[in-house]
């Protein structure tokens, strides 16, 4: 059959040219699908005749073929010495299909056994962790009970009181310590004698600040930036938990007068909970006025001389 675009001679070597070509193209793209890279250690099938070769994925191309022992080692590195994650291919995410020889019954019980003992021991040792802290929940709480009322009082309420109060109870004593130590009872209090207490004309004269400091014309309560007194977890639970050590102690101290071990421990924690916010108060106050009254110097010969002054002092 004659072709219709061979009208010359050279149209016919043209189109014997061209058939070659595509036919080399197709040889070579034969040949490079027929030969096989391990797409791990770069290998060829001529420089390793005798290794074993798997196609895992759905790859084509160079990443079609790996070694089976370059694969074993690269899913291990994956599976980081387990065998149980799924792995999958770097390039096309396809899912390699692991199977594993029948071991027979006794090893798969003992896999089952390490498997439930490895997924059971976060939670055992929560549990552990959570008993530990609520047992010495209980012994604080009954230490505390010896403290407050006397050791001969607090075991004869102990020993009448029903189980299941002193269960929960006992434990509930340093919870409502540290909760009571997250009240900022002071702060309520000087914001009052900032917005009340200063219209009282004779206050000035009996507080041991002033309530009236203003910042300069220039600035405003906005501008000053509130004092950063951040919730320390440590100083909460240390304070929280020393706190009835230190009433007991107050109470001998101030109180001893007071039969009642009860009465008296209850004095010396008001009376430390009030000494102690006072403190606070002059502590928050001072720092307030010490912020209105900051001022930026000019960086001058005199100025410097006088700062380097006051840093060695």
């Amino acid at each position: 059959m004659d072709h219709p675009h061979i009208q010359t001679a050279e149209d016919l070597v043209n189109v014997v040219g061209s058939n070659d070509q595509r036919s080399i193209q197709t040889n070579k793209s034969s040949s490079r699908e027929s030969s096989r890279y391990c797409w791990v250690c770069f290998a060829t099938q001529e420089e390793d005749t005798e290794a074993e070769w798997v196609q895992p994925c759905r790859c084509r191309g160079t990443t079609k073929w790996v070694h089976q022992a370059c694969l074993q080692r690269w899913v291990d590195e994956k599976q980081k010495g387990g065998n149980e994650g799924k792995v999958v291919c770097p390039q096309c995410q396809t899912e390699y299909i692991i199977v594993f020889p029948n071991m027979g019954i006794m090893v798969l019980l003992l896999d089952t056994v390490d498997s439930f003992i490895y997924k059971g021991c976060p939670f055992l040792a929560a549990g552990i962790v959570v008993g530990a802290i609520y047992w010495c929940a209980v012994t604080y709480g009954a230490i505390t009970i010896m403290q407050v009322v006397g050791q001969k009082e607090a075991i004869t309420v102990m020993e009448n009181a029903d189980p299941l109060v002193l269960l929960i109870g006992l434990p509930a004593i340093p919870i409502a310590l540290v909760v009571g130590k997250m009240v900022r009872w002071e702060d309520a209090v000087l914001t009052f004698m900032r917005k009340y207490l200063v219209k009282v004309p004779l206050i000035k004269y009996v507080l041991p600040f002033r309530l009236d400091v203003r910042p300069p014309s220039s600035r405003t309560d906005a501008d000053i930036p509130a004092l950063s007194d951040p919730v320390s977890a440590t100083r909460v639970l240390c304070g929280a938990l020393l706190l009835p050590t230190i009433a007991n102690i107050f109470g001998k101290l101030f109180f001893d007068s007071v039969k009642s071990n009860f009465h008296k421990t209850i004095l010396g924690g008001l009376t430390f909970i009030a000494v102690k916010g006072c403190l606070k108060i002059y502590h928050k106050q001072q720092q307030y006025i010490r912020q209105c009254q900051r001022k930026i110097l000019n960086y001058t010969e005199s100025n410097i001389s006088m700062y380097l002054h006051r840093r060695q002092e």
